[in-house]
């Protein structure tokens, strides 16, 4: 079971990974903190202090189109946000 999916990049994890050390990835929706720890702690380096985790609602639009009614919705999703000890930092960009 492959636990981390991808990090999430917005400006909003951005400003968190600055300011707050918290990172954001999309996980496997049946992992728990335990297994998500550790699998940031292998994968980065890093030692992780708290693992606050949410599952996410998918987003259901309507659009009115010349057919009629199109109604449809995003995919629900698993959201863990990582808060790692004070000097550590992951690097998204780095081409490692």
């Amino acid at each position: 079971m492959d636990i981390l999916i991808k990090p999430i990049i917005t400006e909003k994890a951005t400003r968190d990974a600055e300011e707050k050390n918290l990172f954001s990835f999309v996980v496997n929706p049946k992992a728990n903190k335990v297994e998500i720890k550790k699998a940031v702690e292998a994968a980065y380096g890093v030692s992780v202090e708290k693992v606050r985790t949410m599952n996410v609602r998918p987003d259901r639009r309507t659009r009115y189109t010349k057919t009629g009614i199109q109604t449809g919705k995003t995919n629900a999703f698993k959201k863990a946000l990582v808060q790692v000890a004070e000097g550590d930092t992951i690097d998204f960009y780095a081409n490692a």
